[in-house]
């Protein structure tokens, strides 16, 4: 049974999101602010988190940056309607993904079912399970990263999206195709998140070799 712990300050969307995720199978915890949440985090493991950005003690967005200090578990956040900047600091802290309230719990539970479907260690690859170029290596069955010889931590929403780059050395993908094939799921989401997640693979990677093409999307250089 999956474990899912769900940080909202709103009693009423806390409940019911709980006792939806437990109708769907999940061993769920809660709790309505992001320090109490902490404290429960470091005395369990969980496969996925859900948060709310705006919480009594500590917001999501430090709990979110604490979090990734120990930890690399999917993080799912709850953002308002129309909060596009709320959204792009939450990917550069670390998160996985996010929802715009007010939410269909269908449409969440299909956004829980991906990140846990992407993040499942028992999902390989069937080929090569070490990619390498230049400077960089990835264990496609660790999900650990090297550059420069030094380990690199990403999410899993980055790691995804340079594992496509390196195993296809030379192709554009445009942001939609990458939002298609690391987001797995068939929702809009805004393209400006691949953007946040390029600069943040160039940073921690310290590379150049994830090209910008004018026009087109990315490419990983040979």
């Amino acid at each position: 049974m999956k474990k899912i712990l769900v940080v909202e300050d709103d009693p009423n969307i806390l409940e019911v999101t709980r006792a939806f995720l437990m109708a769907e199978g999940y061993e769920v915890f809660t709790s309505e602010n992001g320090m109490e949440a902490f404290g429960i985090f470091e005395s369990q493991t969980f496969d996925l988190i859900i948060m709310d950005i705006m919480m009594p003690k500590m917001d999501g967005y430090t709990l979110c940056e604490l979090i990734r200090t120990k930890s690399d578990t999917p993080i799912l956040m709850l953002t308002a309607l129309g909060e596009e900047d709320s959204e792009l600091k939450g990917f550069e802290l670390g998160a996985d993904d996010y929802i715009q309230k007010p939410f269909s719990y269908k449409v969440l539970l299909k956004r829980v079912e991906a990140l846990l479907r992407r993040t499942s260690l028992g999902q390989t690859d069937e080929d090569a399970s070490v990619l390498k170029l230049a400077e960089i290596e990835l264990n496609t069955e660790t999900f650990q990263v090297t550059s420069h010889g030094q380990p690199v931590e990403l999410t899993r929403k980055e790691f995804d999206i340079l594992r496509l780059l390196m195993k296809n050395p030379g192709r554009v993908f445009t942001r939609e195709m990458l939002l298609e094939q690391a987001w797995d799921y068939e929702y809009i989401v805004d393209t400006k998140i691949i953007n946040t997640h390029i600069k943040n693979l160039r940073k921690k990677l310290a590379t150049d070799k994830i090209q910008t093409v004018r026009g087109a999307g990315y490419k990983m250089d040979h």
